[in-house]
């Protein structure tokens, strides 16, 4: 088999790691229950979601989450319980469920640090934030405002790290293998 014909089963790759259409797909199938595969413009915006969780994913691996006891801990306990209903999924289901569920965790590890606590716990750099954006805000004070803040905040935050994994990732998304997955 030739690259190009490899390629062609994925649907992007992130540094060369590649990113299948048929594990693309199944995630897409299981988030969006009763419809049939979209049309390009809404699969072409949930792979973009898609890959920014898979580099939140990599950053975490390379932050070293993916060898924590804790999280260890978590995916033994998680795959314990999930092989007792191991007769009743299909093993390459079950594989992508695991998959999914590490990746998951990781995702939630990281963002807990890069965003949430951030946004939480850095009463100055909240503020500031605050202070830059209070045209959003209308009247309301900091305190009457500080929900809002919070959330919008967190939004800023992780817009820019997920600016940063692009840039420091090599992310390639092959639109001919995506228009295919919106034709079937």
């Amino acid at each position: 088999m030739t690259f190009a014909g490899a390629f062609a089963q994925n649907v992007a790759s992130i540094n060369g790691k590649a990113v299948s259409s048929k594990e693309f797909m199944w995630v897409y199938k299981k988030t969006h229950t009763g419809t049939a595969n979209g049309a390009f413009k809404e699969l072409e915006d949930y792979l973009n979601l898609y890959l920014d969780f898979k580099l939140k994913v990599l950053d975490a691996i390379e932050m070293g989450f993916d060898r924590d006891t804790a999280y260890l801990s978590e995916i033994k306990d998680y795959e314990t319980a999930l092989a007792h209903k191991r007769t009743s999924i299909p093993k390459a289901t079950y594989s992508m469920v695991i998959n999914e569920y590490k990746n998951a965790v990781l995702m939630f590890n990281v963002s807990e640090i890069k965003v949430w606590d951030k946004a939480q716990n850095d009463a100055h750099q909240l503020r500031n934030f605050y202070e830059r954006n209070q045209s959003l805000y209308g009247d309301g004070s900091f305190e009457e405002q500080k929900g809002l803040v919070i959330a919008d905040y967190q939004r800023a935050l992780e817009k820019e790290w997920v600016s940063k994994l692009r840039e420091r990732y090599q992310v390639k998304v092959n639109e001919a293998e995506l228009r295919k997955l919106a034709k079937l």
